[in-house]
């Protein structure tokens, strides 16, 4: 693997942890998740291309809340997202973004990665809960022709 493609991978891991910070960060009503994103980057020395990535997820979140609180409610309706802790709502909400309106990150990528961070931030069960709700919703789009990005199952 080639250097700049490295770079990528960790400039797009640091884009989520930020990703989530903020919208965790916004669960609490204090501030909006688009602000709270900007405070952590005026805060962290973030890569321009981390800060971007990071901007994407949280600009999806925000626009597609309502739908993807809907597929968390769909595809895990034993977990009410209005019952669930804001870390596990935070890191659902942060990776159906960028499952579903991140075109340019491989399916299988974002669940593997969003799923790890699971472990960090929350333990076994929400990984488990990630990987099940990623898992069906990837296979759910590739059944309704969401095309080749969304290709494969759950990971890990």
């Amino acid at each position: 693997m080639s250097e700049p493609r490295r770079h990528d991978h960790s400039a797009q891991r640091e884009g989520r942890r930020l990703a989530l910070s903020a919208i965790f960060e916004a669960d609490f009503g204090q501030r909006t998740a688009q602000r709270a994103l900007d405070t952590r980057l005026a805060e962290e020395s973030a890569t321009e291309a981390a800060a971007e990535h990071a901007r994407l997820i949280v600009s999806a979140v925000v626009a597609h809340r309502d739908s993807i609180d809907a597929e968390i409610t769909r595809t895990a309706s034993q977990y009410p997202v209005t019952q669930l802790g804001r870390i596990d709502r935070a890191l659902l909400r942060c990776a159906l973004g960028e499952l579903l309106h991140s075109p340019t990150t491989p399916t299988r990528v974002a669940i593997a990665e969003w799923v790890a961070l699971a472990r960090i931030y929350s333990g076994e069960p929400a990984r488990r809960l990630l990987n099940g709700v990623l898992g069906r919703v990837a296979n759910d789009h590739v059944n309704e022709g969401g095309g080749d990005r969304h290709t494969g199952g759950s990971t890990g």
